[in-house]
Parts: structure tokens; sequence; C-alpha cells
């Protein structure tokens, strides 16, 4: 830098004199705020960053899969059933078998008192139940 004209060498501050110990002191209290105080849930909320491998490894697979459309309407295997002959429908689809998941695929209009009677009648045919709900419209 050009000083010599202006004199300026004597307005600037003196170089540092090296590191402190106090900014020794500032990086060490920096790293153990953040292995402190760190997000652990980076990618998925609930999920710890080393325990998250992808959904493929944590995917389960369904045995059946139903769609329920709107109150008491619900589609399996292709034919539209009520609640009374899809009580009927799940106990011959479990008959001596352990162990079953069921996938329903509820509409965004479903009234949850539905779905709860829906959980139920699968629970007590041996099912266990996964719910894939839709979206809201917009």
């Amino acid at each position: 830098m050009i000083t010599r004209p202006l004199d300026l060498t004597s307005r600037l501050r003196p170089p540092p004199r090296g590191f402190d110990a106090l900014f020794f002191v500032n990086v060490v209290a920096l790293g153990l705020f953040f292995m402190m105080f760190g997000a652990p849930f980076v990618l998925y909320p609930g999920v710890r960053l080393g325990e998250f491998s992808g959904a493929a490894q944590t995917a389960q697979p369904t045995d059946l899969v139903i769609a329920v459309r709107s109150a008491n309407m619900v589609v399996a295997d292709g034919a539209v059933l009520n609640f009374d002959q899809l009580q009927a429908w799940l106990r011959r689809r479990a008959a001596g078998r352990s162990g079953l998941r069921l996938l329903v695929q509820a509409d965004a209009g479903l009234p949850a008192g539905d779905l709860f009677k829906l959980n139920a009648m699968a629970q007590a045919a041996g099912f266990t139940v996964q719910v894939a709900a839709e979206p809201a419209a917009k």
C-alpha cells in the first residue's frame, strides 16, 4: 500500500500481536455450543440423522389395500362395500392368518369417527392398520 505522500502510516492501527488466548477460548466455546445444542433431526423430524437409512429399508409392505372415499363407502378389490360388508370381507381375508397389514387410503373429506371405526374393524379382524391420507384440495 502506498502511504508515503500523505503519511498514512502514522494514522493506521498497529498490526495485531498474534493469537490471544481469548481466540482459542471462543473457538472451544463455539464447538461446545454446536455439539450440545445442534439439531440431530436434520432430514426428518423424529428421525435422527444416523438412524435414517432410506425409505426403502424401513418400508413395510401391506397385504391388503382399501380406499375409503366417503362415509360408509369403501372400495376393496374393485367392489364397493359399506362398513357392515367390509367387516365380513376383512374377516374372510384374515381367516387363519396372522400379522397382516392393511393400508387404508382415506379421502381428505372422511370424518375422523369413520376412520376410527375402520381401524377398530380391521384390528378386530386381525390386521395392523396403516393410514395413507390424501392432502386437502386447494
